[in-house]
């Protein structure tokens, strides 16, 4: 099912754009599985083997892919901008009646206003997020507390920058872009580079034209501490919130409504 407006589904290899998107958002994030499969232990842990999702910013549906390989009576409402990720995620689940795909701007205020649904168990996203700045993340985060049922669950797996620890912060970055450059010379792509080959691509090729318009190359957003966002999702009316698996780099925030 699809709500979007995005090119034909058909005369690509999706399959292979996933595994190729995997590939190319591991090189940043190596232990990127292990996120996931944190993330599904907490979905499973708090709101059963049968959740509806919301998949935040969903990409190309790598979450609600591990997701229905996970639970496979699970739904999931996937929402996004990017019409080149949207085409993959379209393409990828097109024969699945579990999933539906939504097309908004998450910094409209009445992007809920499109969902299929006015409340979802769950609500997930993954290395997305840190493109917003802080004020309109916050105001996000308000309306995922609003979608998000009583006893439901919010998770959100992404950069979160601790600025009290800059020594630490500045050896774990060296360590890790040392290892990034390592594996870019034995043949990993880049962000940059995985757009350069989706741009010609004869069935992505309009679609990444205008997620380029869109975004340009790369927003700047903000990258806020763990503690951050855990005070904020309680502020907009999130019952708990804390980290519940991070790594040098990344944490994955937990709020419970």
């Amino acid at each position: 099912m699809t709500d979007t407006d995005t090119t034909t589904t058909t005369g690509a290899d999706w399959q292979a754009w996933q595994e190729s998107w995997d590939r190319q958002q591991e090189w940043y994030m190596p232990d990127r599985e292990e996120r996931f499969r944190i993330m599904l232990d907490m979905v499973e842990a708090l709101v059963g083997p049968a959740p509806r999702v919301l998949d935040l910013a969903c990409g190309t549906g790598s979450i609600t892919a591990r997701l229905f390989a996970r639970f496979p009576d699970a739904t999931s409402t996937g929402v996004d901008l990017d019409p080149a990720l949207l085409a993959i995620a379209e393409g990828t689940f097109a024969d699945d009646d579990r999933v539906s795909f939504v097309t908004a701007d998450l910094k409209d205020p009445d992007w809920p206003a499109t969902l299929p649904h006015q409340s979802y168990d769950a609500v997930l996203t993954a290395t997305a997020l840190h493109w917003l700045h802080s004020e309109p993340l916050a105001a996000l985060y308000g309306q995922v507390a609003g979608l998000v049922r009583d006893g439901g669950v919010f998770m959100n797996a992404d950069h979160m920058i601790d600025d009290t620890t800059p020594r630490i912060n500045a050896a774990e970055r060296e360590l890790r872009h040392a290892r990034m450059d390592q594996a870019k010379r034995d043949g990993a792509l880049d962000w940059a580079e995985w757009w350069q080959l989706a741009g010609k691509d004869p069935v992505l090729a309009e679609p990444t034209a205008r997620r380029f318009e869109i975004y340009g190359e790369h927003a700047d957003g903000d990258m806020p501490s763990p503690a951050w966002h855990a005070r904020v999702l309680r502020e907009k009316g999130f019952g708990e919130a804390r980290a519940v698996w991070c790594s040098p780099s990344d944490t994955l925030l937990l709020a419970l409504k």
